[in-house]
């Protein structure tokens, strides 16, 4: 039997993926790959965006009977003259050049001053990802177009004089997207629809339609109402009070830039499931982020201040952001000068300032509108009051049910008052001072702190019988109320005491570490919290920049999860004319480092933080278990060696 070849790692193996490779090798790092709707998504948003700036007042979506899709704008369409530095035609650059675009230019005179389009990567994706690409730009009297194969031209830039029957100004893009990117080729009609109709929405005044050749149909939308008109004909059921609207926008602000802001409608109703969207520069956010919290934060204190100040409140009865907002619909739409997203399919806002931005709009005008409108203001609380109690006599439910098995609580643990799954939380915090820390700037009604001290054992091989024999691991285990079990087991789930488990370390490799064991504990012994969906990962932040006064911005701090949100956050400064090292920054060590203000504003406070679900992702439970024993167990050393021999170069490390 031959000896196996040595793995070769020269100067050799570094590939250097240029242009467009990247996308075509990965493309679900810059794209959804269920379907082709968010590669034709990003073409609509640039056409969305010209009208967002005021230069389009038509948008057309074409179905064609070929398969391809067209979108057709009448902004002021793309340039197509030599880029000053890159000496190629600027229409070029825009398709087939990630990280090139007009949205970076943010500052006075720019492009764009809000827009969704953020990396500069977004028509860029589209074209890597169809099999022909046509655009054509109508500006200056002029013609332009160029047509594109797999991300390639195919056809080079041709110019012509526009003649009559031309439009003046605008640009057309028609895509062939590439079924072998795809699961399905197939566009889902239900959500494009659902995307062009709010695109109206969100715009008054603009005319959105969607021609589909192979129906011979054209659906046409134009709302003048706005956000009201939308939400009135979406609503499950009656609403308990009118409708309620409002907006606020950034003017001489020392906190937000010029025009950041909200516009927002919401309804309340006793039946149906409540209708939620929210966008951010026109882009749809169907996962939510920060802008809907300040939503919830405004509403939840506009009607917690008017129960108090009218002594609506039962005794014993508390209430919670959730029992405000658990039978309200909205439509919300923010605008954030530069939003941060999270992955390139902007699912999720991040941005932290979003938050009190939208709640410092809304609170004050939800305050005003109640106390105008006492009646109406009593219902609101009356519906949210009923929430809370029936939340309450749902949690003693619970205790009473698992009163049965004595436990004794571990000593260092700092419990919550609350008993309602939903909203209960507990953090396995590393080390003690980190620990003090979490626990003075923890939310008491429902965040619990567990200290670890040093690392935890590494768990993958030892027997489920001498598992309590380490003090930690039987307090992790009684704090939580479930025993430890295996994959096929059916552990008694009852005693569960909260619904978010979440591990909390340093931002370090010591940390990475311990978040490992931990990662092996719950994955070996305790499975099904995997499975139900119970164990998070906190992230703290590594880096903190002290910012300096800028215009009417005050000092203030900002955030960052690691080097490449630090890299962006500089950016960001330098474009706001803050002169180089005007700023600084701090590296934490540790959690310990921080106070209990910064702990709870970055790791802890539901709103801001950054929380990572805990799941099997594409692997099946045989497959993660093979990993986990490739990397845990301790017989497997020489397999660990060849792991790092083939992908050591792959790996950032943290000196």
């Amino acid at each position: 039997m031959a000896d196996k070849l040595p793995t070769q790692y020269s100067e050799g193996s570094i590939r250097v993926l240029k242009g467009l490779e990247p996308v075509k090798q990965r493309p679900g790092m810059y794209t959804r790959t269920d379907n082709p709707l968010h590669i034709i998504q990003e073409v609509l948003d640039n056409a969305a965006d010209e009208a967002l700036a005021g230069h389009g007042k038509r948008i057309k979506v074409e179905l064609h009977t070929d398969g391809s899709v067209s979108v057709h704008d009448d902004g002021r369409g793309i340039p197509f003259g030599m880029h000053p530095e890159e000496k190629v035609a600027v229409l070029e650059i825009v398709f087939t050049r990630l990280h090139a675009g007009g949205k970076f230019d943010k500052g006075k005179g720019g492009a764009y001053s809000f827009s969704g389009g953020l990396h500069g990567v977004g028509v860029s994706v589209t074209n890597a990802l169809a099999k022909r690409l046509e655009v054509t730009s109508h500006r200056e009297g002029m013609v332009a177009k160029l047509v594109f194969s797999g991300g390639d031209v195919v056809e080079k830039l041709h110019l012509r004089k526009q003649v009559e029957g031309d439009r003046k100004n605008g640009t057309s893009v028609r895509a062939w997207p590439d079924a072998k990117y795809f699961e399905s080729a197939a566009l889902p009609h239900a959500e494009l629809v659902h995307l062009l109709r709010s695109k109206a929405v969100l715009m008054p005044g603009v005319t959105v339609s969607l021609v589909d050749e192979k129906k011979k149909d054209t659906q046409t939308w134009q709302y003048k109402g706005g956000l009201r008109d939308y939400l009135e004909q979406s609503l499950p059921a009656d609403a308990v009070i009118p409708l309620w609207e409002g907006e606020g926008f950034a003017e001489n602000n020392d906190t937000f830039a010029e025009g950041e802001g909200a516009a927002w409608c919401v309804a309340f109703t006793e039946e149906g499931n409540p209708i939620r969207e929210s966008y951010v520069n026109l882009i749809p956010t169907s996962a939510g982020g920060t802008h809907d919290s300040g939503l919830r934060d405004g509403l939840f204190n506009a009607v917690k201040s008017f129960v108090d100040l009218h002594s609506l409140l039962p005794k014993g009865v508390k209430l919670m952001p959730e029992d405000v907002f658990a039978r309200a619909s909205y439509v919300l739409s923010a605008k954030v000068l530069d939003p941060q997203f999270q992955g390139q399919i902007k699912e999720r806002l991040n941005s932290r300032d979003a938050v009190r931005l939208v709640s410092s709009y809304v609170r004050p005008a939800m305050e005003l509108w109640l106390n105008q409108h006492v009646d109406y203001g009593k219902k609101l609380a009356e519906l949210a009051i009923k929430a809370a109690q029936s939340r309450q006599r749902a949690g003693q439910k619970v205790e009473k049910r698992k009163g049965s098995g004595v436990a004794v609580l571990p000593g260092k643990l700092t419990d919550c008052e609350s008993r309602d799954l939903a909203h209960n939380e507990v953090f396995l915090v590393e080390g003690d001072s980190a620990g003090g820390s979490a626990k003075m700037g923890r939310d008491k009604e429902t965040q619990a702190i567990l200290p670890l001290r040093g690392k935890v054992l590494n768990t993958w091989e030892v027997e489920r019988d001498r598992l309590f024999a380490n003090t930690e691991i039987h307090d992790i285990s009684v704090a939580i109320g479930v025993d430890p079990h295996g994959p096929d087991d059916s552990p008694d789930m009852s005693g569960l005491r909260y619904g978010k488990i979440c591990i909390l370390s340093d931002a370090d490799v010591d940390g990475s570490h311990i978040q490992v064991l931990l990662l092996t504990l719950f994955f070996k012994h305790f499975p099904k919290l995997i499975e139900a969906g119970n164990l998070y990962v906190a992230r703290p932040p590594l880096f903190r920049v002290d910012t300096p006064a800028r215009g009417k911005k005050a000092a203030g701090k900002v955030y960052a999860l690691d080097e490449g949100e630090l890299t962006a956050i500089l950016d960001k400064l330098r474009k706001e004319g803050v002169a180089e090292g005007k700023w600084t920054i701090s590296r934490f060590k540790g959690l310990g480092e921080m106070n209990a203000e910064q702990l709870w504003e970055t790791t802890l406070n539901p709103d801001t933080r950054r929380l990572l679900p805990v799941q099997y992702g594409n692997l099946d439970f045989a497959q993660t278990a093979n990993n986990f024993n490739q990397l845990m167990g301790k017989g497997e050393a020489a397999a660990r060696r060849e792991l790092m021999e083939l992908h050591g170069d792959e790996v950032e490390v943290d000196v």
